[in-house]
């Protein structure tokens, strides 16, 4: 499925010297499987499902939960869109594929362990480790349905299209009159007369208006209870037996709520994540990964965001976003540096840290010990100004370490520059 009208919304893209890059948002991101199984609980409906995490478990769904099918859905489990037009590694096109029921298996192998690119995974694509296997509906109509937080009205928004099962921003943009949004106000909820607009927008073919009401506010209720930031439903389709169904879905969660949804925190792939990502989360490091030369550490996000363009300015493209906060240990400074040294596209490291609540002489200790504990190969920049800036030079000073001093950040990023292409 496509985000890019949502995205308008719910996050955007960075896009760093033309190359392809993904912010990271802090919301979780889970698996198609697991969103159905939710919406399950929740009584909305959704196709006869199972995953699979190999070619047994693929046979025995097959023999258990769908005996008398002669045709199912075998789908690829990335936390990506785009699954059906992308491309695996090994040459096997699309990741989601009708098939005979005796021939799942042969598709599931060519699926399972496997790398799919697709237009939102970037080159290097995403391991699938499962496969859903699912029921084939009989389809009479594909609608499109989600529910997004929307600043201008300061709540949910509801977003509702009579044709889905295709691209949503190629709709909005070709026929925007087709895009029905309904604003939800928090301290009412959802009511009769908002749910029958969305249905209104829906416009199902055969499905039954009250019932298809009640599913809508099912939906809304499973948003606000689950502390959800997205739920895309893309198609939302009838079948022939009248029923609304949620015929394929995405769910993202406001990462804010981890301690009171742990059962749905406990679902996290960090598989399908950046390993980069995923050691700062655990450090409580603000981090995102992109495709530049320079890694960058700095303290507070507005300083961090100036570093990467004073870097590009001077003809350099950053390697990351590295926010260490303003009261970071020496261990976090540690663990850092070996994010940071851990992308092998790193060429320089350019350490800015304006010293406020964050004390200079604890990013210096913190860049001495990691010194110790990883091998720097590349140089390394400091600059340093603030509180305890004297103990913070000082402690560089006599560490013994080879490191490019600057006297502000201007400065700083023309020596990181330099000592990148060096």
């Amino acid at each position: 499925m496509v985000r890019g009208l949502l995205g308008k919304l719910a996050g955007h893209s960075l896009s760093v010297a033309g190359k392809w890059q993904q912010q990271q948002l802090r919301r979780l991101n889970i698996h198609e499987y697991q969103g159905a199984e939710l919406m399950s609980k929740h009584g909305i409906n959704v196709p006869k499902g199972v995953a699979s995490g190999s070619i047994d478990e693929v046979k025995k769904a097959i023999r258990d939960v769908f005996p008398n099918q002669s045709e199912v859905v075998v789908k690829a489990q990335i936390l990506a869109g785009g699954r059906g037009l992308g491309t695996f590694k090994n040459g096997f096109q699309g990741g989601v594929h009708i098939v005979k029921a005796d021939q799942a298996e042969d598709v599931a192998g060519k699926m399972l362990g496997q790398i799919l690119v697709t237009k939102q995974t970037g080159p290097q694509g995403k391991i699938v480790s499962k496969v859903y296997l699912c029921e084939k509906l009989s389809l009479v109509n594909e609608m499109y349905f989600a529910i997004t937080l929307d600043r201008k009205s300061a709540g949910p928004l509801i977003i509702a299209c009579k044709k889905g099962g295709t691209s949503i921003e190629d709709l909005a943009e070709k026929h925007p009159e087709l895009i029905v949004k309904v604003s939800i106000d928090v301290f009412t909820g959802i009511t009769d007369e908002d749910a029958a607009k969305v249905v209104d927008g829906l416009s199902p073919k055969v499905a039954d208006r009250s019932a298809s009401m009640e599913q809508v506010k099912k939906l809304y209720e499973l948003f606000c209870k689950c502390d959800c930031t997205l739920l895309e439903i893309n198609p939302m389709a009838e079948t022939s037996d009248k029923q609304l169904v949620a015929a394929d879905a995405k769910l993202n969660f406001d990462d804010n709520a981890a301690f009171r949804q742990k059962e749905i925190f406990a679902l996290r792939d960090p598989t399908q994540e950046d390993p980069r990502e995923v050691a700062a989360a655990e450090a409580d490091l603000n981090y995102i990964g992109l495709d530049g030369e320079i890694g960058c550490m700095v303290n507070g996000a507005g300083l961090a965001m100036a570093t990467m363009d004073i870097i590009k300015l001077h003809g350099g493209t950053p390697a990351n976003f590295l926010d260490v906060g303003g009261n970071a240990s020496e261990s976090q400074v540690v663990e850092a540096f070996k994010i940071l040294t851990s992308d092998e596209k790193v060429k320089a490291i350019l350490v800015n840290i304006f010293g406020g609540i964050m004390k200079c002489d604890v990013i210096a200790s913190g860049i001495v010990n990691a010194a110790k504990q990883v091998q720097l190969k590349v140089p390394v920049v400091v600059r340093l100004e603030g509180t305890n800036v004297d103990q913070g030079k000082r402690i560089l000073k006599e560490s013994g370490m080879t490191l490019i001093t600057a006297e502000d950040l201007d400065d700083a990023a023309e020596k990181a520059v330099k000592a990148s292409t060096s």
